[in-house]
């Protein structure tokens, strides 16, 4: 809304000095007051709220993710920023730590969305969070990217504002159970210990049809509670079950403790898969050898090769930039950290605005090169564009085993 001089307001500019130069001063109080906040004019910084776990349970994933916002809006920042409409405009980001709940992770979103008044949102971490806190930005009209949400049901509530990064959860247990079908034969009996919390008990389930599916027998499926620290009962049960392949689902600390005592109890079996800790080199330092040839799978790996047309130029380029900042490699919720800014940036570059909705149909229409992967998205918002890889830890390092056009090895199977 711009402010418009009225007859009215003419008659009075005709007057004494200082009451034109009062009624000036009212006007450009009441032109900055009321003047929309999305006016890329005025605009001195895009401004995007990111609640994120920085203490608690889910701090580890927490940190990664924050350490992947924070690489690219440097890089973004040291070109001057993103380009709105011919200008230059930095990146800001508003960081609330939610303290691992998910409830409170619910209260910051609507903080950033009205005390903030934030341009766009990075969605809290996990499935069920993201499920949550997308009810305030889609209220408020807000685009939202999601970087760690990969259970259908997040996007199954017909909301148009939130656009996730990481495929379906069966884009990682279909291909794990093919491998494993293939390569392990002798396999029939599977058992399956999940996090009762939505993307681990999702994807639980869908490890579950996978194996079946494939005339895999699941002697076990059984669920554990948030934050529990003793998982013996359920893994003495496992044991007892003699699986063929154990699958337990869950974050690294959960991952850790799950690893560690199976090998107090003795439990072995010629598969052993872990998602996702794995990926991460926290898990192979804090498990040492007993992380040998447990599988997972992910959304995103160092291996990867894809040129890209975003800030980064390409996988590599990325792998690169992140060991130059954190003298370390890359895992894939620092990756998709920073894939979520890439496809905001490129969808405002795109619109040649930061209008929301005009974002919000840029980044409906998909088609953007990252170095994270190609990203497009269906018409619930989910990343449906490219192929997650499989991998297994041989001799303390992560070997892609699938697919094929970035292979480093075949799966090996422990000793019963």
């Amino acid at each position: 809304m711009g402010f418009e001089r009225s007859n009215f307001e003419f008659g009075f500019l005709g007057g004494k000095p200082w009451t034109r130069r009062f009624i000036f001063g009212m006007a450009m109080a009441a032109a900055i007051l009321f003047a929309p906040f999305h006016a890329n004019a005025q605009e001195t910084s895009i401004r995007i709220g990111a609640p994120l776990p920085l203490t608690g349970a889910l701090s580890p994933e927490g940190l990664k993710l924050q350490q992947g916002y924070e690489l690219w809006k440097e890089k973004v920042n040291a070109g001057g920023g993103v380009s709105v409409g011919g200008k230059k405009v930095p990146i800001e980001i508003i960081y609330y730590d939610y303290q691992s709940m998910t409830p409170k992770a619910v209260q910051l979103a609507e903080k950033l969305a009205t005390d903030d008044k934030v341009d766009f949102m990075f969605s809290p971490f996990g499935s069920g969070a993201t499920k949550a806190a997308s009810t305030v930005s889609e209220r408020y009209g807000i685009p939202t990217l999601a970087p760690t949400a990969s259970s259908v049901e997040v996007y199954d509530q017909g909301y148009k504002n939130l656009f996730g990064t990481f495929t379906a959860n069966d884009t990682l247990t279909e291909p794990m159970a093919d491998i494993v079908k293939a390569k392990a034969p002798e396999v029939k009996k599977v058992a399956i210990l999940a996090r009762n919390d939505l993307y681990p008990l999702a994807l639980g389930q869908e490890f579950d049809k996978s194996a079946k599916k494939r005339g895999l027998d699941v002697v076990y499926f059984e669920k554990y509670a948030i934050n529990t620290l003793d998982h013996a009962s359920a893994l003495t049960e496992i044991k007892a079950a003699k699986p063929d392949w154990i699958i337990a689902t869950g974050y690294i600390n959960d991952m850790i403790l799950i690893r560690k005592q199976m090998a107090d109890l003795g439990i072995k079996a010629q598969v052993v898969t872990m998602i996702n800790a794995p990926a991460y080199q926290e898990f192979v330092d804090a498990t040492g050898p007993l992380s040998n040839n447990v599988t997972s799978a992910t959304w995103w790996h160092p291996a990867v090769r894809y040129k890209s047309k975003d800030v980064f130029g390409s996988s590599e380029n990325y792998t690169d930039a992140f060991k130059k900042k954190y003298n370390a490699l890359p895992d894939f919720t620092n990756a998709t950290g920073s894939a979520v800014g890439v496809v905001l940036q490129m969808a405002i570059e795109k619109a040649g605005s930061t209008d929301r909705a005009k974002v919000r149909e840029a980044l409906a229409a998909g088609g953007f090169d990252t170095f994270f992967g190609p990203l497009s998205f269906n018409a619930s918002g989910q990343a449906i564009s490219y192929v997650p890889p499989v991998f297994q830890i041989q001799n303390g390092k992560a070997v892609v085993i699938y697919p094929d056009v970035i292979k480093g090895g075949d799966l090996q199977l422990g000793v019963r």
